[in-house]
């Protein structure tokens, strides 16, 4: 099955698509930045950018952090940021289910799959 996945460019510097979305849903399993950076490959500076970047991106932070010390520290999503991956994600359904057709009909329209050195 197809996957459709949704990228909206606010503007220039404003852009929130599935890799964000699944960060946050990662700082929302794991409770913190670095674990959910590691699940990505992504290192901890960048993890903290991108989440740095997306508390800028709209009128509240949608990942709250707690410092370290003897009981850790770690991360969680505020209200707004449940909202907004939650938002995102109806978004998505949406669009999948409103372009069905269209979809169908692209896939139909794909040359057969060529097996690679990936495929193996």
């Amino acid at each position: 099955m197809t996957r459709t996945i949704l990228r909206l460019d606010f503007d220039p510097s404003r852009r929130l698509g599935h890799g964000k979305i699944a960060l946050l849903e990662a700082i929302r399993l794991t409770g913190s930045i670095s674990a959910a950076g590691r699940q990505f490959n992504m290192s901890y500076r960048r993890a903290w950018l991108l989440t740095d970047e997306i508390n800028h991106m709209f009128t509240g932070p949608l990942v709250s952090t707690r410092g370290g010390g003897k009981n850790g520290g770690g991360a969680s999503l505020t209200p707004l940021g449940e909202t907004i991956v939650g938002l995102y994600r109806e978004a998505e359904r949406k669009i999948q289910i409103s372009a069905a057709a269209e979809i169908l009909a692209l896939e139909q329209a794909l040359a057969p799959h060529l097996p690679t050195a990936s495929d193996a």
